[in-house]
């Protein structure tokens, strides 16, 4: 599928389709929040790296999964600019709570106005510090789980992930095919090879089934069983 050629080791292998197909893919989706639009552009606006927010394509993934599951409890690794967090807390009913977990404390100020201006802050509680490290303190189980946080531990992220994950309930991780170097064998940066050893992990674990979604850099979606 991949060459091997000098040409094709300098190119970043995203997006995995022809981009007018995703393009058009991307336009083809329901028309999300106003609130959404305005934390997108806050985010290109105040943030380094405002790409790494799920955008409105994955939002609306993430939105109908959330109606449809209609999980109690949510824990999401990787808060960033509250996107995604905006995203589960508007689509689930009030009564829903969300734990989201972000190694930066200097993004707590524009997270708590962004979610009190939006009146879901109730719904949110907000955690600062190493992902794994604040997992382990967590006493919860959760119907969703979403990871999005730092690559190198999303093994780790998966076996703390499935323990605290209720019967019946989704794991979500995102970035799992990264740029596309998953499939190339002479890529093996590290935060390469533990995506690539978490894909696989979950594949194998017989306590779940689960799918690659090609959307943007790729969703792995597993149901615990």
């Amino acid at each position: 599928m991949y060459s091997n050629d000098n040409e094709d080791k300098v190119k970043q292998i995203h997006p995995f389709i022809d981009k007018r197909v995703e393009d058009y893919c991307k336009q083809m989706h329901s028309n999300n929040n106003p609130s959404l639009r305005e934390l997108e552009r806050q985010t290109h606006l105040k943030f380094v790296r405002p790409n790494m927010l799920s955008g409105d394509w994955q939002g609306e993934f993430l939105m109908l999964i959330c109606r449809l599951l209609k999980p109690k409890n949510i824990l999401e690794i990787g808060t960033f600019s509250g996107y995604s967090t905006l995203c589960f807390a508007l689509a689930t009913e009030d009564d829903c709570k969300i734990d989201t977990i972000e190694a930066l404390q200097e993004y707590e100020e524009f997270l708590r106005e962004s979610f009190a201006k939006n009146n879901v802050l109730d719904k949110i509680n907000m955690y600062f510090g190493q992902g794994l490290d604040v997992v382990k303190q967590l006493s919860t189980t959760y119907d969703l789980i979403f990871i999005d946080a730092e690559k190198v531990h999303y093994p780790e992220y998966f076996d703390m992930g499935v323990e605290k994950l209720n019967k019946g309930g989704l794991l979500i991780a995102d970035n799992i095919l990264w740029y596309g170097k998953v499939g190339l064998d002479y890529v093996n940066d590290k935060e390469t090879q533990a995506i690539r050893e978490f894909n696989l992990k979950v594949t194998q674990d017989e306590r779940v089934e689960n799918l690659i979604i090609p959307i943007r850099d790729g969703l792995m979606v597993a149901r615990k069983l």
